[in-house]
């Protein structure tokens, strides 16, 4: 493509050097760089990429995109000038890839919780109507069937729209992505047109980045903003951040909810460790998911579906066969006759929501022991509140290590115990060993007992100084069960 193709969606610039110039691919990290490229220099949170236009150049960069010319200029290299490469890249990238939002329907689901839920369960329904979809999610990327790896809950522009292009070309109708604060933040998801957002829930995650709830809260509400009215605004109106979210977008506005009227209505009839019973619309339908939080999955679920054109009856019937998403609430049974529940409730509500659903199904029909830890280089102010949630709902708790990252276990597991008062320290174990926390947990277990696992869900690995090692929470309890 030609450079000045390439740019004239991206908004002003100056150029020093020829746009006239073919450009064969667009990268942000300078190591990727082939020859022929384009690389754009965005000043990012860990590193600036205008240190890496030298570097760039000397892979074969043809074209530098940046927001400062470099001191020393390369004869034969041309330089297109933005005021802001963040807010460029995405418009840039769309354009390189196709314009794939043109050729698909994409929808968009934000919140603190049940993002992954929502993305996977609605990609999982379209496929089973028969229309090829795609799915950029928390735990794997899937170009219809195919499973592509992921690193972040939304990977950046380029990687984003190389997906959603492959996704165009290979002829899936739908597409379903989890849209993280931070990709709204760092304009990753600029440029693509959205068929449809879904507004999960909102509390406290992610202020290491943020700094404030205000400021999360602002950039999850810029994606319902940004929005075009030929879209549809789906959002859980029993949240109190709910209407805020979509006061300002020019979509089509629809409401789903437990507690009051909305446009879909829901109602937990029954309950049990095996699945519930709904009313959904005045329509009643058994499904294979646990706890309330999972009923606002599913009216999320059936909303967008609704919105996006199929029928109430037909939507039903998927929802009674779709299965809970890997490691969230995946209930394991003992042959001592207790439940291990291995979830990936990493921040206070997550987990709030998760005790609350085993208490709803126990009844007081048995002891809750919880595992949980908190994550390293994270929001650390979490810490002690969920330390405390898990004390207040569980006859047990052992606080152990969950990615500690470049921090010390016990620093972590000190800052959670820090939020703990003299009694309800009698309730806790700290055991820094994971492996061995959850062997403890199940030797306390009796028959009828509930172990609740938090923290990593479907990870299958351990991020310690840098090293992901294998481990993964399922296997753990697995083979000790064997044993």
């Amino acid at each position: 493509m030609l450079l000045k193709e390439l740019l004239q969606t991206a908004g002003k610039y100056e150029i020093s050097g020829s746009d006239e110039i073919e450009i064969n691919g667009i990268e942000i990290d300078s190591r990727k760089i082939k020859d022929g490229n384009a690389f754009i220099a965005i000043r990012g949170t860990q590193a600036d990429g205008h240190d890496y236009i030298s570097k760039a150049i000397e892979l074969g960069a043809k074209a530098i995109i940046c927001e400062k010319l470099p001191e020393k200029t390369i004869e034969g290299i041309t330089y297109a000038i933005f005021s802001d490469t963040e807010d460029a890249v995405g418009k840039i990238a769309t354009t390189f890839y196709g314009n794939p939002t043109e050729k698909l329907d994409l929808v968009g689901v934000t919140g603190t919780n049940g993002k992954t839920t929502i993305a996977t369960l609605l990609y999982n329904m379209f496929r089973a109507f028969g229309y090829k979809a795609g799915l950029i999610s928390t735990v794997c990327n899937y170009i219809d069937g195919e499973a592509i790896p992921t690193e972040h809950t939304t990977p950046d522009p380029i990687t984003l729209n190389q997906l959603l292009g492959r996704m165009a070309d290979e002829g899936c109708k739908y597409a379903f992505m989890e849209v993280s604060s931070h990709s709204v933040a760092q304009k990753r998801i600029g440029g693509l047109k959205f068929a449809g957002g879904i507004f999960t829930n909102l509390t406290r995650d992610h202020l290491d980045y943020h700094k404030t709830v205000e400021n999360y809260l602002k950039a999850k509400k810029a994606f319902f903003d940004g929005l075009p009215k030929t879209a549809f605004a789906l959002t859980n109106a029993d949240d109190k951040n709910g209407m805020v979210m979509v006061q300002n977008t020019k979509a089509k506005v629809a409401t789903y909810s437990l507690r009051t009227m909305a446009d879909f209505k829901g109602k937990v009839l029954e309950d049990g460790f095996e699945g519930m019973l709904l009313d959904i619309n005045n329509t009643e339908v058994n499904v294979q998911f646990i706890g309330r939080f999972n009923a606002y999955n599913l009216l999320a679920v059936y909303g967008a579906a609704n919105l996006l054109g199929k029928k109430p009856e037909d939507i039903l019937l998927q929802l009674s066969t779709l299965r809970p998403v890997s490691g969230r609430f995946d209930s394991l049974r003992s042959p001592e006759g207790y439940t291990a529940i291995v979830d990936y409730a990493h921040t206070p509500d997550a987990l709030t929501n998760v005790l609350d659903a085993i208490h709803d199904v126990l009844k007081g029909r048995g002891k809750v022991i919880t595992v949980v830890g908190a994550g390293g280089n994270r929001d650390k102010g979490k810490r002690p509140i969920m330390a405390k949630e898990s004390v207040r709902q569980s006859d047990k708790v052992i606080i152990t290590s969950d990615n500690p990252r470049f921090e010390e276990p016990q620093d972590i597991i000190n800052d959670m115990l820090a939020g703990l008062n003299k009694d309800e320290m009698k309730k806790v174990v700290a055991i820094t060993d994971r492996k061995e926390a959850i062997r403890t947990a199940c030797m306390m277990a009796s028959q009828g007992d509930v172990i609740l696992i938090a923290g990593k869900g479907h990870e299958n690995y351990q991020d310690i100084k840098g090293v992901k090692y294998h481990f993964d929470d399922k296997e753990i309890v697995r083979e000790i069960f064997s044993n």
